[in-house]
Formats: structure tokens, sequence, C-alpha cells
């Protein structure tokens, strides 16, 4: 079958690429047609236009707006341009993306309503497409909601809303936009209580595209050389308590930190900064001893490989954001593996404390199977 992928595939986000490479190449795999579609909207990543600039109400979705487009402009000027390289690469030589980039919803529009696009299933998914932005709210386009001409048959896979409630004004949007949906799941069972309690529609919870796949040895054979026998800490959106859980547990080991180089980072320096490309940064998770995270990614990906870890909450409002990580860990059986931002104490017991590899990878087995087992029934029609 000839598929189209929207998602977040041009990120500069290790773990959005994971997730990206994850879905397409098992649809590869399972010997389909899957492209993703360039839509690649500037309010993602890059800011885009302010919003009535002088409402009281448009506030936060402006200061936002202002942060990204400082952070492209600090990129461009003082960013790494190797791993910019290594980056883009990626993009083109690993996930394939090709054609235009599409920025606004009409241009998406008018590129599948284009019969040299025609495809005969759309999937959505995954990463948090559904998480409603502070600068345009949700995108129809994570929805599929873009027309009500013939584009194929509209698949969810795995979205996320990156919290455990929805804000209610968004109630009527998710609706309308469900509404048009042929296959619905999403990744956390919050989501599926979400989308049941606002549209009465069932969905079925299914695991990340980085856990459908599985197996990452392939990006790994192509990365470039990493040392080894670190403690890898990758940390997003905070540096809050997980500076001094990945020094605790580097002290317990005797060993350094290493560290991902992040343009939006806003907090010191933790341990070694390095500049992997995609491929290296899976790498360098593999070839750790030990790994401490606050990203979900950082964390499935700890699982896929079998490496010990650790996941610090995020502290204050960012916590509503732990929920994708407390969601899959409690499946797995590996609920204690996640620590309050200053747990101190907890992060030298988890240190010492082994994980039964065995008992999670029939669980990760199961998972898998839900989430292979539901894209097959989507896709035979």
């Amino acid at each position: 079958m000839r598929i189209g992928i929207l998602t977040y595939h041009f990120s500069e986000n290790f773990g959005a690429l994971m997730q990206a490479y994850g879905l397409r190449q098992w649809l590869v795999e399972q010997g389909h047609d899957a492209d993703f579609i360039n839509y690649h909207p500037r309010y993602v990543e890059e800011g885009g236009s302010f919003v009535n600039i002088y409402s009281p109400k448009q506030f936060k979705a402006n200061l936002k707006i202002a942060f990204l487009i400082y952070s492209r402009i600090r990129k461009s000027l003082v960013g790494n341009k190797k791993q910019l390289k290594l980056f883009a690469e990626f993009h083109r030589d690993v996930l394939g993306v090709t054609g235009s980039r599409l920025e606004t919803l009409k241009e998406l529009e008018n590129y599948l309503l284009n019969p040299i696009h025609k495809f005969d299933a759309i999937i959505c998914g995954s990463d948090q497409i559904w998480n409603p932005s502070d600068q345009r709210g949700l995108d129809p386009a994570y929805f599929a909601a873009i027309s009500d001409s013939d584009i194929g048959k509209r698949i969810m896979y795995a979205p996320s809303f990156g919290r455990a409630s929805l804000d209610p004004i968004y109630n009527e949007t998710v609706a309308t936009y469900v509404n048009s949906i042929d296959g619905l799941s999403v990744r956390e069972e919050s989501g599926v209580k979400i989308l049941k309690d606002i549209t009465g529609r069932d969905a079925d919870c299914v695991p990340d595209p980085a856990i459908l796949l599985g197996d990452f040895s392939s990006l790994i054979k192509v990365a470039e050389p990493v040392r080894s026998d670190h403690v890898f800490c990758y940390a997003l959106r905070s540096g809050g308590g997980i500076t001094q859980a990945a020094n605790i547990v580097a002290n317990e080991l005797k060993t350094e930190v290493v560290s991902p180089y992040n343009v939006h980072r806003r907090w010191k320096e933790i341990g070694s900064t390095v500049y992997p490309s995609p491929a290296g940064w899976v790498s360098l998770i593999n070839s750790s001893s030990f790994v401490v995270t606050n990203s979900f990614h950082g964390t499935v990906l700890s699982i896929l490989l079998q490496k010990p870890f650790i996941v610090v909450g995020l502290p204050g409002a960012k916590g509503k954001l732990n929920e994708r990580a407390r969601d899959l860990l409690e499946k797995l059986g590996l609920a204690d593996r996640l620590i309050a931002a200053e747990d101190y104490d907890q992060a030298k017991v988890l240190v010492k404390k082994q994980i039964n590899w065995e008992s999670v990878s029939v669980k990760l087995a199961d998972m898998q199977k839900v989430g292979r087992n539901y894209l097959k029934n989507q896709l035979d029609f």
C-alpha cells in the first residue's frame, strides 16, 4: 500500500526522530511504500507569526513564539554546525524525506488533493501531535481533518495529548476532528479516557512507534564511533533534579556523565557535552553503563536496549508531562524507576537495583503485538 505519514519527522529532537523512524521502518519492513508528507508548519519549533500582539489574552502564546524565534536565531548563530548537518543527513538519507516543505494547512490540502500524491492511507502519529500548542492550539492536519475529499483511509497511530487531561476549551474541536477518523488509537490510557469522555468513541491504546519497531541495531551499525561506559544523561525541558541525579549515579559507578547538546537548554551543562547524530544518540545509550533522563523517548530507548535507567520526573508545572513515562513504566512493571526531581536517596537505591529484563521483555512483546495487530487490521482493506 502507498502510505503517507504525518508527524514531527522534521524535528531536531532525538526522540521525535526515533518515533518517526520507528513507524516508517516498520511499515517498510511489512512491504508498504511509506513516506513522510513534508508538512512542517512554522509554529512548531520555529515560533511562526505573532498573534494579535496587543491582546493580553495572547500574551502566553506570543511569549512562546518569541522564545522559539530567539532559539532559532541563536541556533543559526551559535549552534553546532556539524550536528545540524548530521540531522539534515538523517532526515534525507534515513527518513527519506523529499519534496517541498508544506508550511500551511492550505498547502497540505492542495498537495493531498493532487492525484500525483494519492495515498491509500494517511497515518497520523505518533509523538505529541495532539498536545495543543500555546500558539495555535490543535492542528487539524494531525487529525487528518483536512477536507471532505477522498485522501485515503485516515488512521491514527499512537498520537499523544502529552498530559493526563485536556483543557475543556478543546472538547468541541476534538469531537469535530475525530469524527472523520477511520482508525482511532492513542499512546496513553489517559488519551483513551479523554477521547471517550469527549466523543464517546473507544480508542485502542497502542505503543509508541519506537516500541512498535523494537530493533534499532541498524542505526547503531551506521552510527559514528562513540565513547562507552559512561552515564548518559538526556535532559529535556528542565535541568531540575536531573543534574544531581546523574552525578550521584556517576559517583556510585565511578564514571563520567555525558550529555547530548540541546540548543534549548536553559540550565548548566551536565557532565561533558557531546554532539551526536540521531544514530549516534542511540549508540551512546547502547554503549552507556546507565541512563538518567527526563525524556519519554530516552526512557523508551533505555528499555529497548536494556540499559539500567532512572527517569527523573519533571518538576513544577511541567510535571503534567510525566504522564507519558509513568503510563509506560506502569505497564512494564517498572514504575519505581520514575523518581521525583529531588529524590536523591531513591536515585542511590536504584543505581544498585537490578531490572528483571526477562519479565520486561515479555510485557514489551505483548505491547508490540497490540500495536502491530492494530496496524495490520487497519491496513487490511
